[in-house]
């Protein structure tokens, strides 16, 4: 019997494991600042799920969501990998995805000052 080399590090799963040993997402459009929301509790009905996506679908609770590359760093794990994992997400309904904003929508000032006074609010 072997000591673990790292105690109070948790196991990590190998890549090709989470993702059935894909290497190409079947979904495009996911890039790293695509904002992902869930669409299910990861609490309700999805106990057999594994433990990644249920961690994802709480991590991405609605009303929020995060970008696919605050996911990623998050969970410790590769760009890559992850937008694999979203894709079977998306593929079953799991989660919802929403591009970027445009630079044009961006850099409309009026929506910024309306961005600056709700958060002066809170």
């Amino acid at each position: 019997m072997t000591a673990d080399p790292q105690p109070g590090r948790r196991r990590r799963t190998r890549l090709y494991a989470l993702t059935d040993g894909r290497t190409a997402a079947s979904r495009r459009g996911l890039t790293m600042d695509t904002v992902i929301t869930a669409t299910a509790d990861a609490d309700h009905g999805h106990g057999s799920l594994p433990t990644e996506w249920r961690e994802i679908l709480t991590m991405c609770a609605p009303p929020g969501g995060r970008a696919v590359a605050e996911i990623a760093a998050r969970m410790r794990m590769r760009l890559t990998p992850m937008v694999l994992l979203l894709g079977e997400l998306l593929e079953r309904g799991l989660i919802r995805h929403r591009p970027p904003l445009d630079a044009s929508e961006t850099s409309n000032v009026h929506l910024l000052m309306k961005i600056r006074d709700n958060l002066a609010r809170l």
